[in-house]
């Protein structure tokens, strides 16, 4: 019982400034990891419609090769193009996934921010 009594009357204190720092560059370093994360997932999308594009109006059976965990294989256009529409569907539906958890933790940092009376200053 007294560790429980120990969370409650320390969790009552309000948080030092350190502590405080502590969870704004976490935030922060959180926001820029997604973000980054983002921009990379955005790069392979636009890579796939780019190869999407070129293959569209090649015939089906003309041979193409493709990268698969370092290993070069050869296939037709008939093998890949339905497997680069797959893949780029799933990169367009991790993007969106990923803009909405940034777009929680940026409101989050933003409220925590005005509730402790944060402002972040920039270098």
């Amino acid at each position: 019982m007294s560790t429980s009594a120990k969370k409650t009357s320390s969790s009552a204190q309000p948080p030092n400034e350190q502590e405080l720092r502590l969870q704004a560059n976490q935030f922060s370093s959180e926001l820029k990891a997604i973000a980054g994360k983002i921009g990379e997932l955005e790069l392979q999308l636009d890579e796939h419609n780019l190869v999407i594009k070129s293959m569209t109006p090649m015939p089906e059976d003309r041979k193409c090769f493709r990268l698969i965990n370092g290993v070069l294989v050869e296939r037709s256009v008939k093998e890949v193009l339905p497997a680069l529409k797959t893949n780029r569907d799933g990169i367009s539906s991790t993007i969106t996934q990923l803009t909405s958890q940034y777009k929680k933790r940026d409101q989050e940092f933003s409220d925590f921010q005005k509730l402790h009376h944060i402002r972040i200053a920039s270098a």
